[in-house]
Order: structure tokens, then C-alpha cells, then sequence
């Protein structure tokens, strides 16, 4: 053979040419191949294995580069291309060189391929069959198992010829594998392997029964002795291969039996069927080696044996679950299969051992033997380990596992004995949750939905990790792409297509995770009942008061992800897309919250009715449920109205005996009804007005638009809810059935008077039905329900006021509106910290509460002034409470400046006239004790007699009289207070107020009539001196015993004041004086004015200004005195004149006046400078020279003068401070103000502008610069000019005529808590205000009296002081109270001086 030529030269030239042929290039070019020569050399014993190396490289070579060619030679003849088929299967026993051996196979394999001839591979399948059943030996047929596994895999056909054909050959074929070569078992295997490996697996069904049987008990026996990796890894290829067959699956698990032990001299051929006969006689039939077999592959170090047992164990235990599964399990290949989740990370083995051990799941036994409990903690590991890889299809199969393993395991054995097993499968769920897969999240939420179930609670259960896994779901919930409507119309008709689409996915996450939160408040809610889990009995001691790991906290976690996450996700999700699974779950979680949290569910149950939640869930039932669809869904919607209903009726008035009957009666009519109503709101109208339909369900209607109306969600137009409710009461009533339930009642009349507005007025016969139908009833209240509409639907009517309506407007004081918590659920984390704030902020509520409420009563009163005179019978029928609460709304309703004020008073007065002449009949009949309703209200009837009088413009007007009705009730509260105890002071106090106010209200021309009638009234004046002389041993406090009460004191001084004001300006007969220690008052005065109060000192200064303006000889009061004031009798000159004084007492009177003036106290100020003007005019009068002594010795103190003209501006331009600069020069002129002085004065002035000045400081400035001008005390022209300056400034800001004092000594302070002093900031009254931390002020043109002071307490409170006297304004209706004024700090009162 030369140059790669296929010829063996030596003897070639004796071939016939037909056999040769050149391939490649033409025209003598190429390789030439003589088949002759092939044939000789391979056959030739004296041809080198090289050369037929060489050879067989060239015909395959031939064979791949120039197909066919060599097929047109032998088809020249037959018995040529047999000849070498024949040869070449020779050369497979007789060659021992592998190179040799491996050329000769593959050109063999080429062949057959080439020759395409079903005869040839039937020769080869004979021959080779031949060889077997002559001789055996492994040595020689090692190469031919070679080559037919070759054969078979190269040629897909031989393998239905052998099934078809050669049985008897298949069956040597079994026996081969008997050797004890492995070598030989390896390749006997992979023939095995192709046969059963042909595509499509349909020859490998046709193989005889027999045979397949054989093969599946060599193969168990094979692989149970094999050692070498090419053995155990090609018969686990051909156990892979046989366990798809469902009958070869049969006959490995129930093949029983031993490895089959086999030597050399053993005639394998001719005993094969002897020896495994025998071999299955000798072992027990439940033996099954299969499982052991692949346990010891489980055990191997091969990663690859590992997975392909995994997969092997898979494929048996699919085909029969519960018939399968026991074997493994009994060999403990779950422990052996939880190991290898311990210690790999392959995501090959993973996906392998968790398909295995979910198939085992379905087999009891796997939980009987604890391998749940054993792996539970190997597999959450393994699921950490998952998470990180990037084959998500492995996290599926891990948690369809957990799922499966947590859904099954039973009760009686638990998986986490303790904390921290449930903490960690928590935590990986919880990780597994945020996977960006939706599928992943999906698996972990339904994994979650098993593990939150109570059997898996270990002990002490773990709140915080189930909280922190509700969490994660939580937040991956808000993550869900939810589409548009458009866009989800488009994906619906898509979703056939596209099963898997995103938003299916979306949805199927969204199911399941509701399910679990379903799930988790069912838990919380299990626990709850049970105390053992509720207390954590076994948590340890250190962490007892750790409020975040407890039922409580998961109960708000809970109740506050459904409020804050859950709902609003799930109800965007409805204007997509309706499903009831969804629904079903979600109606079953807002159900579960009712339960967890009572304290809570006031607000929670009002936010869900004001969200449209009963409009919510009927639609879903009419949409989803009508004609018996979805039981459960109707059954979720109506457990979940059921406990809406219930909360928000139960908290609307829980301490009413009726109202608990009603929840009863209530929950039976829902309980019973609601699951047939599965119709629209628009239907509801027809339902309503449908005589022939069931009452119970449209009484359910009723109750349900009440509710949802109460909170804001009208279901249906106000007019269609007024006329179909009215209809029902027309058809009930026309069946002769006027009862209807309490509650049904109570809701039609809410629904009735909240949609009155907007609907016509009834005729007659609406109101007979509506009477009859209320009359009915055997106790209104339990009919009533706190709300303004019921008070003006009630008053509207005339024949339902008549009869009604006096009790509805007892109800509205006597049962206010019950507070309720308009937030969900907020946990406070130091309720120690926040007590004080939570404290104020109910005060605050209260405050507004009663705010709204005596608002709403006045808007009442607006619309039917009938009602105040209802109101005003009440404050003599009712109960003392109630009538002060009564007469409270009266005052704020006088107070107030409305249009209907004068017609209002003078329907009052005639009333409250007619009810103090009842109190007289009672008196003369009873006295006036505490046995007569009439006379426990006489307080208030005094009281809101002094408002009125205060708000009755005809009282203070020019043309008022004391006339009628006004004189009338003057004379009767006159006689009465005559007749009073001295104890009464409840009463003693409004009565001198109202006579007070008639008295300074009234204009003077109009006093002559009262004067003269209060005088000529002894009692009255006995009264008078019973109080002021019951003060004379000690000063009267707030609460001493035994004497007056500080306001009633003041007043009686105011009063007293008054009257000898009047009788010395008009001269006016006086029948019996009052006896008064002038002595006692001015040691008050100069020894105890420190431990007086002050507004006692400041009505001491204003009866004594007053009897000094009589030049103290007034004939209504005898003046008493002393020689500490008038010296020694007898009397001097200056003590005569001055009697009853004396010089003495003007000096003490002047040196209180001069300390007072220095304390600079706002009252005491005003009052001492006014007391001091007094002082000045008596002793001008009386005695000169004592005046001008007392003047110089007291008042030329520089200390005194220094503090004032050093004060500060405002101080300095104080109106009292500049009246008492114009009565010092007008005494004493420049001895003690000079020229500097009064400069500081008028710079102030300059500086502060006329324009930033009050009224009253503006005229005392004028009043001052006049006298400055007078006594043309300035020098400098250029001063002089400034004077001239203000004086011109001024005039525009006040009257050219000078102002009356009463005018000029209205104050108005201003209290500022920084300072602790007072401040000027305007002329006025106090305006109707309800809140203590600001009243506003209107001006009027009548001044009142002293009405009260405002001082600061330690406490950072104020203290209002109310006595003698009226102010227009809250002030007046409160005798002693505190107002909490710490923000802002700055607080707004009336104070008045005569």
C-alpha cells in the first residue's frame, strides 16, 4: 500500500478490477479502495494489526467522505458484502489490539449503516447470536457487547428487529450480565440502555414480558454488586430508563431477593434461569432491595449518583404515591434525603430531593416516623440556601414541600417544640416573600397560610415573627402591579392564550395572601379564647413585659395593616376585577377584626361605614351571590354586615337597657334576613314601597340605611329614602300592626328627621301615622338618638311638638352624644407620658361637644322660637341639674346678638314673671325651702333673669320704664330675696345681681319708681344688713363658715352702693337705714388688705366713694364710727366737720389709698384713684385745711412719685395714673410735680401717638394737659407748643363735653400670665363665649358693675371670681370658676368700675 492507496500490492494484481474503485479526483486522481485486498488483509494472519489499522482507518474514511460508493461494490455481489460483515465480526474476538479493535467497530457500525440492508443486520444479530449460545467467555465478546450497543444506537431499527425477531437472543443477553466481569456487566448494561433508550419509547413497550422482567431483577443484582463508576453509572441510566414504565416500576418494587453471586466455572448460559429461580425461592417477598439500592447511592460522594437516585426514587414514587412510598420510608430514605438538603447547594439535587420528598408527603407513614420533624430544620436551611440561587424553579419545589409538609403534618406531633425552629421557617418565608418572582411569592404566602395555623404554635408562641411575616406579605402586597380597567380587559382576553400573564399571576399572589392573613387572624383569634397561648405562660421572666412579642401587639399589627394596607389594595383591585375567592377572603378578614380588638372597633366599624362598606358589600352580593351563587361569598358578606351592624349599634349608646335589646333583636333580624337580600341599591326603593314583600327584610333595609346614613354614606337620594321609609310606615300601619321593632322604629325615625331638608313637608295623614306610630311606642326614649335633625323634625311639626317634643328636648340634656374614637387602632407606647395630654385633649372634646350641642339649640330656637318657652317651663318642671343646663343654653342664647333679641326678652319676661309668682304662691305656701321643685329652681330663674334684664335692649334704652313687666318682676324678686334665708346665698346672690342691674341698666329718670319701692322694703333691707353685718367680725373668704360667701358680699356692697348713689341724687324717703362700721371698713382696709381679697378691698373703695360723694350722711346707711377715727369726744372743730370720718380716719384713708396705689394692682388702681377724687371733694368741702394737710403729708412722698414716673410708658399713660397726676396738681400743683415731671408725661404721649391711646386714657390726657395749660406750669414756649400739639390731637378723639364717670371708669383688663399684671385694652362688655381659653367682646354704651377679676394661680390657671353684678358675657353666668388658660397665655375678662 502506497501513498494512502487502499491496495495491498502483493496481491492485487490477481483481483478483478470490478472490486477496486478510486475515489476523490477524476481522471486517475484520488484514493483507490480494493475491497479484495481488505477482505485478504484482515483475514491474513501475516498482515501487521498496523497495516489493518491503516486499512480500516482508509474504508472508514471512504465510507464518511464518499457515501455510497462502497455500497455499489459490494452490491455486485451479496455474499462479497456478507463475507466482510462476516469478517469484520471476526475480527471483534480475535483482535486484541485496541486501537485494532476500536477501528474495526466503528468501520463495522459504518457498514451496516452504509449498506442500509435489513439482511445484513440480521446476519450480524445471527452471528453474533451464534457466538453466544457456542461459547461464552467475556474476553472475546467484551468487543462485540461493544459494538451492538453501538450498533443499536447508530441504527434505531435493529432494536425492533431484536423484540420482533430475537427474543432467545435478548435472553443471552440477560445472562451476560450474570458474568462477573464488570467490565463485561458495563457493556452488556449499555446495550440494555440503547435498546430501552430508542426515541419515542414504543419498541421498549413491545419487548417481551418476560424479558423486561428479567432484565429488572439482573439489573437490581447488577447494580447492588457493582463497584466500578462505569458499571453503577450505566445501570443507573438503565434503572432511569426502566422506571418509566409503570409494569418495570412493578416488578423492581416487588422484586424481591439478593445479589446474585456468580464465579467463573459456573455455566452461566445453561443455568441462567435455574439460578434465578432459586434466588427468589431463597429470600422473603416483602424484601425489596430497590430502596436499599438507591440509599446506597444517596450515601456515595458522587454528586451526580446523588441526584440521579433522587430522580430515580422521584420517577418510582410517582407512578404510586401511596403504594410506593412506604418501602422508602421504611428505609429511612427521608433522613437520607433531608441530609443531602443539609449539605449541598446544588440546584440539580436540590429540585431532585424536594420532588422526592414531596411525593413521600402523601404517605402517612412519612409523618408517623417523625421524618417531617426530623428534616423540617434541613430543609428551611436548604430554602436560605435556594433563595440565593438564580434557578427559581427550585424555590417552587422547596416551599411545595414546606407547604406540603405544614398542611399535613398532624396535630399530635409537633414541628417546632420551640421558638426558634418557627422563628427561622418564618424568616425564610418572609425572605422568600420579597422574591421578584411572583410565583415564588405566591408558593411562600400559601407556605405562610399553613404555617400561622395554631397546631404549628410552639410554646411560647411566636407573635413577633408571625407579625414580622404578615409584614413582609404586607409590603409585597402593596408591590402588586394591579392594572388599569382597559388594560385588564385586554388580559382577559388574553388570559386563554396566556395562562401564566402577569396579571394572573398578580391575582393568584393577591388570593393567597389574603388566605393567609385570613389565616393569621384566625390564629390570633383561636388564641384569644385559649388563656394559656393569650398569657405565654412559658415565655421566660426577663421578657414577661415585652409588649411587642404579645397577642395584643399582633392583634394591632393586624388590625392596622387592614386599615392602612389591606383594604385600600383589595378595593382598587375591584374596579378591575371581581373575583369571589378574593371577595370571600377578604369579607372573612374585616369579620375576623371585630373579635380581635373590641376597644377598638368604635372607629374602625365608623371608618368602614363612612368608606361605603355596606354599599360595598350588598353590590357584591347582588353581582356575585343572587340566585344561590357562592354560598360562601354571601355567607362572608353577611357575617361581615352582621358585625358591622352590631359594633356600630352596640357603641352607639352601651349603657342604655334598650339599646342592648336592640343589638339582640337586631342580630336575629340580620342573621335571618341578610343572606336573601342579595339585591342592588337601586332595587332597595322598590323593596321598601313593596307591600307584599317580607317586613323583616326591609326592616333590615331600614336599620342598614340608617347606619350607613349615620356615618356619613347615604345609599340612597334623601327624598327616595323619605318617601320609601313613609311608605313602609303607611303599609305596616295599614296591615293593623302599629308596632314595629324598637330598633326598626328608632332607624325609620333617624332616617326621617336626617333627610327632612331636602324632602316635602307631610300632610296630615303622614303626621297621624308618624303620631300613632311614636304613640305606640312604650317609652319614647328608647326611641331617641342624639342629633339636631330630631329636634327640628320633632319642633317642625306642631302635632308632634305638642306631644313630643318637651321629651325630646329632656333627652338631648340628659343623654348627650356618646364619644367615640374616630381613629382605628394606634398603639400608644407610653400611655404614662401621655397622660396629662390625652387628659386634656378629652376636656377639649367635652368642651367642644357642648359647644356643638347648645349650638345645635340655638339653631333650633332660630327656626322655632316655640321652644324657648318649652325650655323655660323646664327650669321650673324639671330637676335642678337639668334646669341649670336648661338655663345655661338661655344665657349663651341671650348673649348672643341675633335679630329676634328684643322680641326674645320680652316673651321671656312675662314667663319668668309667671313662674316667680308661682314661687311666691309656693312661698306663702310652703316657705321657701327645699320641699317645692319651683323653689329648687329659683336660683336659676334669678340668674337667667339677670341676663335677660343685661340683654333687653328696653331696659338700658331712653325711653325705657319700670312699667309693666319690668317693675312687676322687680317688685317680685324683691319681695322674694326679702324672704330668702340668710343660708340661701344660692339664690341671695342672682337676686341682689338683678336688682343691681335694674338699677344701673335703667336710665335715671326711670329709677325713682325702684329706689322708692327697694327702700320702702324692709325684709329686703334686712337682707341686706344681715349679710354686710355677718362679715363685720372677720373677712369673709371664699368658704368660711359662717359667713357670706365673697360674691355675694361685693354684691351686697355694689348694691348698697347703688342705692345710696340714687337716694342722695333724688332724695327718696327711706323707711329703715343699714347699719355699717365705718371703723371696721377702714381698719379692713389699712390692717388686713393683704389677707382680703382684692375684689372685697375694691367694693369696700366703692361704697366708700359713694358715701363720701354723700359727705358720708347718706339716710340709707347709718354710719357707725369710733374714736380710732374721730379722736376723743369732745369733738374738735376738724373732726366735727369731718364726722363721722373724722381727721384721723381721712388721714387712714388717704395712707390705704396712697399702699393701694403702690401695689399697682389694675382694680385697686382704677378704685383708689376714683376713692381718692372722693376723699379730695369731701375734705374740699368739709375742710380745707385737712385737705390740703392730708394731701401734702401724704402725697409729696418722692418715693411715690419716683415709682410712678419711672413705671414704664404704659404704666404712665394709664388713664388712672394720669387722673391721679390732675388731682395732685390740682391740689397740691407744682410742691410736688415739677416741670421735668409733667415733661415725661407729655413725651410719653408723643412717643405712643394720640391714635395708639384708649378713649379713656385719651380724655385723662386732655383733662391733664388742660390743667397743665391752666396753671400755665410750662415755661418754654417750645413746651408749651407740644402741649398745644396734643391738646389739638386730642380733640378729634374725644367728646368736647366731658364724659359721665360711669363712662370713664369702664375697664376692660387684660391678664397676661408673663407679666402677672394688667393691662387697659379696651371699653366694653364680654360677648357670648363658650370656651375658656378666649372671650371675645362687643361695646355696648350701659356700664355693669364690678364683675369679676382674673388672678394667677401657682398652678398656671386662672382664677375667675365672679361677684355683684352683671356682665353680657360667660363671665356672668359662672359664680367661682377656673378656666385653663396654658395656651395661649393670655386671657380676656370683663372688669368693671362704678
Amino acid at each position: 500500500m502506497t501513498s494512502g492507496d487502499i491496495v495491498y500490492e502483493k496481491i492485487h494484481f490477481r483481483h478483478d478490477p470490478k472490486w477496486s474503485c478510486r475515489f476523490g479526483a477524476a481522471e486517475g486522481g484520488g484514493l483507490q479502495l480494493c475491497v479484495a485486498c481488505v477482505l485478504e488483509m484482515i483475514q491474513s494472519q501475516d498482515v501487521s494489526s498496523v497495516r489493518k489499522s491503516f486499512a480500516l482507518s482508509g474504508v472508514s474514511r471512504v465510507l464518511k467522505c464518499s457515501p455510497g460508493t462502497l455500497r455499489e461494490l459490494l452490491q455486485q455481489d451479496q455474499s462479497v458484502s456478507l463475507y466482510l460483515t462476516a469478517s469484520l465480526l471476526g475480527m471483534l474476538q480475535t483482535v486484541e489490539d485496541p486501537v485494532t479493535l476500536e477501528k474495526v467497530d466503528q468501520v463495522l457500525v459504518q457498514l451496516l449503516v452504509e449498506l442500509q440492508s435489513e439482511l445484513s443486520l440480521r446476519f450480524v444479530l445471527e452471528d453474533i447470536h451464534k457466538q453466544l449460545s457456542d461459547q461464552f467467555t467475556s474476553k472475546r465478546f467484551l468487543s462485540t457487547f461493544n459494538f451492538l450497543g453501538g450498533l443499536v444506537k447508530t441504527v434505531p431499527h435493529v432494536v425492533n428487529i431484536l423484540f420482533t425477531h430475537y427474543v432467545p437472543f435478548l435472553d443471552q443477553l440477560c445472562s451476560a450480565s450474570l458474568y462477573p466481569d464488570e467490565a463485561l456487566k458495563t457493556s452488556v448494561i449499555n446495550v440494555w440502555i440503547q435498546l430501552f433508550g430508542t426515541p419515542g419509547g414504543s419498541a421498549a413497550q413491545s419487548l417481551p414480558t418476560a424479558v423486561r422482567d428479567g432484565v429488572c431483577r439482573l439489573l437490581l443484582d447488577t447494580l447492588a454488586n457493582a463497584s466500578s463508576p462505569q458499571l453503577i453509572g450505566n445501570c443507573v441510566g438503565l434503572l432511569w430508563q426502566l422506571l418509566q414504565l409503570s409494569e418495570a416500576v412493578s416488578v423492581l418494587m416487588n422484586c424481591s431477593g439478593s445479589p446474585i453471586m456468580c464465579n467463573e466455572n459456573q455455566d452461566i448460559l445453561a443455568n441462567n434461569s435455574q439460578i434465578l429461580h432459586q434466588n427468589q425461592e431463597q429470600h422473603p417477598a416483602n424484601h425489596c432491595p430497590l430502596p436499599l439500592v438507591l440509599k446506597k447511592l444517596l450515601l456515595s460522594g458522587d454528586e451526580i449518583l446523588q441526584v440521579t437516585s433522587a430522580k430515580c426514587i422521584a420517577s418510582v414514587v410517582a407512578h404510586s404515591p401511596r403504594q410506593y412510598s412506604a418501602p422508602f420510608i421504611k428505609a429511612d430514605i427521608p433522613e437520607f434525603l433531608f441530609d443531602r438538603l443539609a449539605c449541598s447547594s446544588s440546584d440539580v439535587l436540590l429540585w431532585s430531593v424536594y420532588t422526592c420528598l414531596l411525593l413521600m408527603t402523601e404517605d402517612p407513614l412519612f409523618f408517623s416516623q417523625c421524618h417531617s420533624v426530623y428534616g423540617i430544620e434541613s430543609l428551611v436551611r436548604s430554602l436560605q440556601e435556594a433563595l440565593k440561587l438564580t434557578n427559581l424553579d427550585v424555590v417552587k419545589q422547596g416551599l411545595l414541600l414546606l407547604i406540603a409538609i405544614l398542611e399535613r403534618q398532624p396535630p399530635s406531633v409537633r414541628l417546632f417544640p420551640s421558638g426558634p425552629g418557627f422563628v427561622a421557617v418564618s424568616e425564610a418565608l418572609g425572605a422568600a416573600v420579597t422574591s421578584s418572582c411572583l410565583l415564588v411569592a405566591t408558593h411562600a404566602a400559601s407556605a405562610a397560610s399553613a404555617l400561622v395555623s395554631l397546631t404549628h404554635q410552639s410554646n411560647p408562641v411566636q407573635y413577633k415573627a408571625i407579625e414580622d411575616l404578615i409584614k413582609a406579605i404586607s409590603t409585597r402586597f402593596c408591590e402588586l402591579p394591579l392594572l388599569s380597567t382597559s388594560a385588564r380587559r385586554h388580559s382577559g382576553r388574553q388570559k386563554r392564550s396566556v395562562p401564566n400573564s402577569q396579571a394572573g399571576r398578580a391575582e393568584g399572589f393577591l388570593l393567597q395572601a389574603l388566605i393567609c392573613f385570613q389565616a393569621a387572624c384566625r390564629l390570633a383569634e383561636e388564641c384569644t379564647s385559649q388563656p394559656l397561648l393569650k398569657e405565654n405562660t412559658f415565655t421566660a421572666p426577663n421578657q414577661q413585659s415585652d409588649a411587642e412579642d404579645s397577642l395584643d401587639s399582633l392583634c394591632q399589627c393586624l388590625l392596622r395593616l387592614c386599615d392602612s394596607v389591606w383594604i385600600p389594595t383589595v378595593t382598587r383591585t375591584f374596579e378591575c376585577t371581581l373575583s369571589a375567592k378574593i371577595l370571600q377572603a377578604f369579607y372573612s378578614i374585616l369579620t375576623f377584626q371585630f373579635t380581635l380588638l373590641p376597644s377598638f372597633m368604635p372607629g374602625f366599624a365608623s371608618k368602614l361605614a363612612a368608606s361605603g362598606f355596606y354599599r360595598l358589600a350588598m353590590e357584591h352580593k347582588a353581582l356575585l351571590c343572587a340566585g344561590s351563587r357562592n354560598p360562601e361569598l354571601n355567607a362572608s358578606c353577611c357575617g361581615f354586615l352582621q358585625k358591622l351592624s352590631m359594633s356600630l349599634l352596640s357603641h352607639s349608646d352601651p349603657s342604655s337597657d334598650f339599646y342592648r335589646h336592640d343589638v339582640a333583636e337586631v342580630e336575629n333580624l340580620l342573621l335571618y334576613n341578610l343572606p336573601v337580600l342579595c339585591c342592588h341599591l337601586s332595587d332597595w326603593s322598590s323593596l321598601l314601597c313593596d307591600y307584599q314583600g317580607p317586613k323583616a327584610a326591609r326592616f333590615c333595609l331600614v336599620i342598614m340605611l340608617s347606619l350607613a346614613f349615620q356615618h356619613g354614606d347615604r345609599l340612597l337620594p334623601d327624598q327616595t329614602v323619605f318617601s320609601s321609609v313613609m311608605w313602609l310606615l303607611h303599609s305596616v300601619q295599614e296591615e293593623g300592626d302599629c308596632s314595629l321593632p324598637c330598633s326598626v322604629l328608632r332607624s325609620a325615625l333617624y332616617l326621617l328627621a336626617v333627610t327632612q331638608d331636602k324632602s316635602p313637608s307631610l300632610d296630615g295623614a303622614s303626621l297621624n301615622c308618624i303620631s300613632k306610630t311614636l304613640a305606640f311606642c312604650q317609652s319614647f326614649s328608647s326611641l331617641y338618638f342624639h342629633h339636631p335633625a330630631l329636634l327640628h323634625f320633632i319642633c317642625r311639626y306642631p302635632e308632634l311638638a305638642e306631644k313630643f317634643g318637651p321629651l325630646v328636648l329632656q333627652l338631648w340634656f340628659t343623654k348627650p352624644a356618646q364619644p367615640t374614637d374616630a381613629e382605628p387602632a394606634v398603639v400608644q407606647a407610653d400611655s404614662n407620658a401621655k397622660g396629662g395630654t390625652r387628659e386634656s385633649e378629652a376636656g377639649e372634646s367635652q368642651d367642644q361637644q357642648r359647644d356643638a350641642e347648645t349650638t345645635a339649640l340655638l339653631s333650633l330656637t332660630e327656626k322655632h322660637p316655640a321652644v324657648i318657652l318649652t325650655l323655660l317651663d323646664m327650669i321650673c318642671s324639671r330637676e335642678a341639674p337639668l334646669a341649670r343646663q336648661v338655663v345655661g343654653v338661655l344665657e349663651v342664647l341671650l348673649q348672643g346678638q341675633r335679630g329676634y333679641e328684643a322680641d326674645l326678652c320680652r316673651k321671656l319676661k312675662p314667663a319668668i314673671l309667671r313662674a316667680l309668682q308661682r314661687v311666691h304662691v309656693d312661698n306663702m305656701r310652703h316657705g321657701l325651702g327645699q320641699t317645692s321643685q319651683v323653689a329648687v329652681s329659683l336660683p336659676l330663674l334669678l340668674k337667667l333673669l339677670c341676663v335677660t334684664q343685661a340683654s333687653d335692649p328696653q331696659s338700658s334704652s331712653p325711653n325705657g320704664n319700670m312699667e309693666g313687666v319690668h317693675f312687676k318682676l322687680l317688685y317680685h324678686v324683691s319681695i322674694i330675696t326679702a324672704r330668702l334665708k340668710p343660708t340661701n346665698t344660692e339664690s341671695l346672690l342672682p337676686a341682689f345681681s338683678y336688682l343691681y342691674c335694674c338699677l344701673s341698666l335703667s336710665p335715671e329718670r326711670c329709677t325713682d319708681r325702684a329706689v322708692s319701692m327697694l327702700l320702702s322694703n324692709t325684709g329686703l333691707m334686712d337682707q341686706l344688713q344681715r349679710v354686710i353685718s355677718s362679715s363685720s367680725s372677720s373677712a369673709p373668704s371664699l368658704s368660711p363658715s359662717g359667713s357670706p360667701p365673697l360674691a355675694l358680699l361685693c354684691c351686697s356692697h355694689l348694691l348698697l352702693c347703688s342705692l345710696v348713689t340714687l337716694q342722695h341724687v333724688r332724695s327718696t324717703q327711706v323707711r329703715k337705714s343699714i347699719s355699717w362700721s365705718l371703723d371696721t371698713a377702714v381698719q379692713q382696709l389699712l390692717i388686713r388688705k393683704r389677707k382680703n381679697n382684692n375684689l372685697l378691698l375694691v367694693s369696700y373703695l366703692r361704697l366708700l366713694q359713694a358715701l363720701l360723694d354723700a359727705d358720708m350722711a347718706s339716710a340709707v346707711v347709718h354710719l357707725g364710727t369710733s374714736p380710732d377715727l374721730v379722736g376723743p369726744r369732745p369733738l374738735g372743730v376738724e373732726d366735727g366737720a369731718l364726722y363721722p370720718l373724722g381727721s384721723r380716719g381721712a388721714q387712714h384713708l388717704s395712707t390705704v389709698l396712697h399702699e393701694l396705689l403702690l401695689q399697682k394692682h389694675e382694680l385697686l388702681l382704677r378704685a383708689s384713684v376714683n376713692c381718692l377724687g372722693s376723699l379730695l371733694g369731701f375734705l374740699q368741702r368739709k375742710s380745707p385745711t385737712t385737705a390740703k394737710f392730708v394731701v401734702c403729708q401724704t402725697w409729696s412722698d418722692f418715693f411715690f412719685l419716683d415709682c410712678l414716673l419711672s413705671s414704664g410708658e404704659s404704666s404712665l399713660l394709664h388713664p388712672a395714673n394720669l387722673k391721679l397726676i390732675t388731682l395732685l396738681l390740682q391740689d397740691l400743683g407744682t410742691a410736688v410735680l415739677e416741670e421735668p415731671d409733667l415733661l415725661q408725661v407729655v413725651e410719653a404721649a408723643e412717643r405712643r401717638g394720640v391714635k395708639g391711646l384708649s378713649q379713656e386714657a385719651a380724655l385723662a390726657l386732655r383733662l391733664l394737659l388742660t390743667e397743665v395749660q391752666n396753671r400755665d406750669l410750662f415755661v418754654s414756649q417750645g413746651h408749651k407748643q407740644r402741649v398745644k400739639n396734643l391738646m389739638e390731637a386730642l380733640e378729634p378723639e374725644t367728646p368736647s363735653e366731658s364724659c359721665s364717670p360711669r363712662l370713664s371708669n369702664e375697664i376692660l383688663c387684660e391678664v397676661d400670665k408673663a407679666s402677672g399684671g394688667c393691662q387697659v385694652v379696651r371699653v366694653g362688655t364680654c360677648s357670648s363665649a363658650r370656651s375658656g381659653r378666649s372671650l371675645s367682646f362687643a361695646r355696648v354704651e350701659q356700664p355693669v358693675a364690678i364683675v369679676a377679676e382674673a388672678e394667677w394661680s401657682s398652678e398656671s390657671r386662672i382664677k375667675v371670681h365672679y361677684f355683684g353684678g352683671i356682665a353680657v358675657g360667660s363671665v356672668a353666668a359662672l359664680w367661682l370658676c377656673c378656666f385653663s388658660v396654658s395656651d395661649p397665655p393670655v386671657f380676656t375678662v370683663q372688669l368693671w368700675i362704678m
